[in-house]
């Protein structure tokens, strides 16, 4: 069955999330560290279809792209040379930090396991995520 990527990039660690067969619901998949994020996907490919690739778009308060937006680019092209067949999505990542402790503190998660960036980073890419499938 076809999956759905969503993507959290970050300048060193990028948080990835993978739909269910029916898209429906978002799970968190990995953690990985930018410079290998393209090889990840490509590894992930082998075994499943994607889709679609729904990427966390960083947007400042006044709807107009945020500084982080430049490395998010810089990926977006690197992304759609090795994929070019597989189409992008952009979703706005306001927030998505927030919410994801937010739902660490309300799934009982400890204080100093929320600490942890890596974990903060595949819950952000799961909720960007789950607001692209719950929009569809």
């Amino acid at each position: 069955m076809n999956r759905i990527i969503g993507i959290d990039y970050g300048r060193k660690r990028v948080g990835v999330a993978v739909s269910d067969p029916l898209r429906i619901f978002a799970s968190a998949l990995d953690t990985v560290h930018s410079a290998n994020i393209i090889e990840y996907l490509q590894k992930y490919s082998e075994n499943e279809t994607i889709e679609r690739f729904v990427v966390g778009y960083p947007m400042n308060m006044n709807n107009k792209p945020s500084e982080a937006a430049t490395d998010v680019d810089a990926f977006l092209n690197r992304l759609k040379k090795v994929f070019p067949d597989i189409p992008v999505t952009l979703e706005d990542e306001r927030f998505t930090s927030v919410l994801a402790h937010r739902a660490m503190i309300d799934g009982g998660m400890k204080k100093s396991d929320r600490r942890d960036k890596a974990a903060v980073d595949k819950i952000s890419a799961t909720i960007i995520l789950q607001t692209f499938l719950d929009r569809k």
